[in-house]
Order: structure tokens, then sequence, then C-alpha cells
């Protein structure tokens, strides 16, 4: 992933696992659709790039094996998930495993370069894999929830980070700061996604009739 901390990953997914909010309401229809698609999750190694382990303990189907791989430390108890700290995109050795799965990691990872090099890592790590994106064209930024906020100048969105009470930033009020926040992300469309997953499917998910997500999956 990008240039996230500890504490800053920690409060960027948190209201992300309260199963009764918008996002929490969204990431368990998108359970449902994973496991449909990889019917064989409880008995698979899968590899988790940029995850965090609170989503696997809510998770209602869960892998016979886990390993975590992200750029922040994090605690993990659980005999059958194991975690790595390193890079996406250049990685240490990492174990052999049935599917690689990523939620919302792409978009954060910094250039076209570096998300060429996540994709190899994706791609070569596993036959199977599901990687999940916000969709740069759905009308609402889903990191700070701005009607196209994604849409304007770099200035101009830092300025209204830092005035917006919404999204999952915190309160930020410096002006660096929200830029810091900004340029940490780059949404992707449906044709980038194909470029960097060409041997994968494109599937849409729709809220309100507009893709909000894309996920690339080989199955």
């Amino acid at each position: 992933m990008g240039r996230l901390t500890s504490e800053e990953l920690s409060q960027r997914v948190v209201g992300a696992y309260r199963t009764n909010s918008l996002s929490g309401r969204a990431r368990a229809r998108r359970w449902e659709m994973f496991a449909q698609r990889f019917p064989q999750l409880s008995e698979m190694h899968v590899l988790d790039i940029g995850g965090d382990i609170r989503a696997w303990r809510i998770a209602p189907v869960r892998p016979a094996r886990l390993t975590l791989l992200n750029i922040a430390e994090q605690e993990v108890d659980e005999t059958w998930a194991v975690a790595i700290v390193g890079d996406a995109c250049d990685p240490p050795a990492l174990p052999e495993a049935d599917l690689v799965y990523s939620n919302s990691v792409i978009e954060h990872v910094g250039g076209h370069q570096r998300r060429k090099e996540f994709a190899a890592v994706v791609r070569g790590a596993s036959p199977r894999y599901w990687v999940q994106t916000p969709n740069r064209w759905f009308p609402i930024e889903p990191h700070f929830m701005v009607p196209g906020l994604q849409y304007l100048p770099s200035g101009a969105q830092a300025t209204i980070v830092r005035r917006w009470p919404l999204g999952n930033h915190g309160n930020v009020t410096e002006q660096t700061q929200a830029l810091e926040d900004v340029l940490d992300i780059e949404l992707l469309s449906a044709a980038e996604m194909q470029h960097y997953f060409p041997d994968g499917e494109i599937v849409r998910e729709r809220f309100a009739g507009l893709t909000k997500s894309l996920i690339s999956i080989r199955t």
C-alpha cells in the first residue's frame, strides 16, 4: 500500500467494520458474492494483500489459512492467520496461496508503474484472485464521501476535505495534510482495471443502478 501509518490505517478502516453502517452492509453483500465465486474458500489458503484481520473476524466464511500482507504491523491471535509486513508492490517472499484477495488497495499504491507492479504480484502469487477497487466514475468519492470530489483539481479537493464533515479520514485542518490525503488516492476506471488484470473478469458492484466498485476476478 502507499504511505499510511498504522494509526492512519486504523482510522480509515474502523467504520467499515460496523455491520449496521452503509459500508458494513455493502461489505456483507460483497462477502456473499465472494463466497459464491469461491465455494471452496473454507478449504483454501488465502493471501490478503493490504488486508486487515478485523475484516476476516466478521466474515461469514473464513479460509483454512490466511496470510495478511500489509505495510502496517497488526496483532493476529488467530491460529489460522499470520501477518507479514511488506510492500504490496515489492513484497518479501510470499507463501504459495490458493487465492489472492485485495480490497480497496490498488488505488493507494501510487502511480501507474506501482499499479503494474501490484498487479504482477497479484497475478503471480496464485492462479485465482479477487481484486476490488472503487469506481472512479461513481459520482461520490468513497473515501471522503464528497460528490464529484475526484474530478476537481487537487488543491480544490484538499480545501473541500478540510471543511467536509463526512468520510473516514477524521478531522483534517491543515491544507498540507489534506493534500497528502487527496494525493494518496488515485481511483481507477474499468478500462484501467482490465489493463492491469487482462486475464480477469471485471464485475461491477452497483448502487442505485450505478457502478460503485469494480472487481477483477480470476477463478
